[in-house]
């Protein structure tokens, strides 16, 4: 079985995807690992601030760091061998190494990833995890339309369960004439994205 190993640069967590501040390679990067995994290519994956022994104990990865420093990181090796230094590859890379069939196609750009950051901020009301991807989509070149979008998806996947409990109270209870549960007005929706990074209105694009 193919074994692939991943030294990754001192990060807050075992992926770097966590906080508001999320780096979107890094997103596409763990997706791509999953897909690897996925393929039967096991997988090991080590934390210069959490696992500086594992550093130290590979002799590739000791040397890489004594000539480059920390730019060596990230170090990709595949059945012992380094195949990549300083840069996250792509999905197709690392298929091509593992030996399994190339990939289709992924439509997961830095754009996407910002677009699913704001639906989940949207899901978690972080304010500030809003703030700060609808900044990054709008630097992108995202548009207000697919951000709009994006929000209403997520108001409405967020508004379902509350939806559902309520039609069942008004059901159990037998609720005569209780107006039915509804979605927010789009209001809503358009206000939430009218908040810019400082938190005043903003006329976005």
């Amino acid at each position: 079985m193919t074994a692939m190993q991943v030294f990754d640069p001192a990060m807050c967590c075992s992926t770097g995807i966590c906080g508001p501040t999320v780096d979107a390679k890094l997103v596409r990067f763990a997706a791509d690992l999953d897909w690897v995994k996925s393929q039967g290519v096991t997988v090991e994956r080590f934390n210069l601030a959490q696992q500086p022994a594992a550093f130290a104990a590979d002799a590739d990865v000791r040397r890489e760091l004594e000539a480059k420093g920390e730019d060596a990181l990230p170090l990709i090796k595949v059945d012992g061998a380094v195949q990549s230094v300083g840069a996250y590859p792509t999905r197709a890379a690392l298929a091509a190494w593992a030996g399994v069939a190339a990939p289709s196609p992924s439509i997961f750009s830095e754009q996407v990833a910002e677009l699913v950051a704001i639906g989940a901020a949207i899901a978690a009301n972080c304010e500030s995890c809003f703030k700060f991807h609808y900044d990054r989509a709008r630097k992108l070149g995202v548009s207000r339309d697919d951000m709009l979008q994006a929000v209403a998806m997520a108001q409405t996947v967020k508004d379902a369960p509350a939806k559902s409990v309520l039609d069942l109270a008004h059901r159990i209870l037998k609720v005569e004439n209780a107006p039915p549960a509804v979605a927010p007005a789009k209001g809503r929706v358009l206000a939430t994205l009218a908040v810019a990074s400082d938190g005043s209105a903003d006329p976005c694009c």
